[in-house]
Formats: C-alpha cells, structure tokens, sequence
C-alpha cells in the first residue's frame, strides 16, 4: 500500500527536496504550502504530488489542510522561518519572537494535532520536525538568535513529550537537525546580524533532506524521540 506524507513549507528550499526525495521513494506526497502558486508550482514538478494550502500559523487554514486528507502516513514539519528583528536577548523584538514562535513552534504544534487522528490510523506513522543544531544551548556559536534557537529548542522539547506519550504505538516522533544549507532563511539570518556571513559549505538542499527523509520513512524497528543529524544521533 502506497504511503502518504505530508510535508510543511514544501514549496522550496529544504521542504522541497524531502518532497523530491519522498516521491522519488515511491511515498505519495502532499505539498503543504502557505503560497498557492508556488505550492502548485512544486507540486506540479514532483510525481504524483498534489498541493494543499496550509498556513501553519493560521488554526483555520490548519483545520482545513487536516479536512481534506482521507489518510496519512507520514508527517514532516519543516515549515520555518527567521523573523527580521530576531537577535540577542537583551534586544529582541517582540514581533520577531512571537512571529518565530508562532511558525516555528505553535504551528508544528497545530499541525501535530490536527493530522494525529489520521496519522493514529497508520500502521506505520511517522512524525519528523525539522530542527537545527542550533537549538542546542550548549553549542558553541556567537551567532545570537534568540527567537529562532529558542522555538527549534521548544521543538526538540515537543519531540519528546510526544515521543514519550505515543510509545507503544506505530507512530514514531524524531527530530531532524539538516545542517547549514543555502536557502532564503539564512539571508534573513544574515539580516537579522548585520555583518554576520554565513560559513562557507558545499551542502545542498537535497543533501540536506536527507536526515529527514531518512527518519521519515524508519522501519518499525527504528528509533523514536531521538534527534539527528547526517551523522546520526546527537545529544540535545
């Protein structure tokens, strides 16, 4: 039986790719993105996609999304954003943390529970956030996000209460920490620290879909309230 996931801002970037990468592994995929136009776009260019708008951060336009699948296998949130404004905590605006926290977490958040009933029919349901390494307080980094560190951290937390409480089930919950790929959030990372430069890398999008491909589509033995990067297992 063909396997059916759905992927958060799968119109680019990232998203897309997983997409990509998913259809390419024989899963039927829905494109959820909060732009029409692009999300038909993308979907048009990936076998037997189909697009469905979902505005994470909208609990109507969730709802809806959630109303119009009959089934679902896979859930991938990896809607994300890095609000102008997002800085140190001492100076953060407060539109920026709110607006990261609203995509970031409270949408994973939403969408989680709106596709849980569907996902609960699965005999093999599967649930990744897409997180960062970022999220991790104990890296060592001066680049100072507090909004977007802090909501990924919140989505590792989310990972394993969820985790915690669908043990025993089929549905697995991991979170996924692609690693720094070129997409249109680090140029709003590059905004949000004035004369901060992203470190030279070589990975590319569909690289970068790799580690949430992977979990994904995990056999029944596989982990559950883990989080992971290409190389495997990290600590939180």
């Amino acid at each position: 039986m063909t396997r059916i996931a759905l992927v958060t801002g799968a119109n680019k970037g990232i998203g897309f790719a997983i997409a990509q990468q998913l259809a390419d592994a024989g899963v039927d995929v829905v494109i959820g993105a909060r732009d029409e136009a692009a999300g038909r776009a993308a979907a048009a260019r990936v076998p037997r996609a189909r697009f469905v708008q979902l505005d994470v951060s909208s609990a109507d336009s969730v709802r809806a999304a959630a109303e119009s699948l009959t089934a679902l296998d896979v859930l991938v949130n990896n809607a994300g954003v890095s609000a102008s404004g997002d800085g140190a905590g001492s100076t953060i605006a407060d539109a920026a943390l709110r607006q990261t926290f609203d995509v970031n977490f409270f949408g994973a958040v939403a969408v989680t529970q709106a596709m849980l009933p569907l996902l609960r029919r699965s005999p093999a349901g599967r649930i990744v956030m897409v997180s960062s390494s970022l999220a991790r307080p104990a890296l060592d980094t001066n680049l100072q996000l507090l909004g977007y560190r802090a909501s990924k951290a919140a989505v590792n937390m989310f990972t394993v209460a969820l985790a915690r409480e669908l043990a025993g089930t089929a549905i697995k919950v991991n979170a996924a920490a692609p690693g720094f790929t070129a997409t249109d959030l680090n140029r709003h990372l590059a905004e949000a620290q004035p004369g901060w430069t992203p470190p030279p890398h070589t990975q590319t999008t569909e690289e970068a879909a790799r580690v949430p491909v992977r979990l994904a589509l995990l056999p029944d033995d596989g982990p559950t309230g883990g989080f992971f990067d290409r190389t495997g297992a990290v600590a939180w």
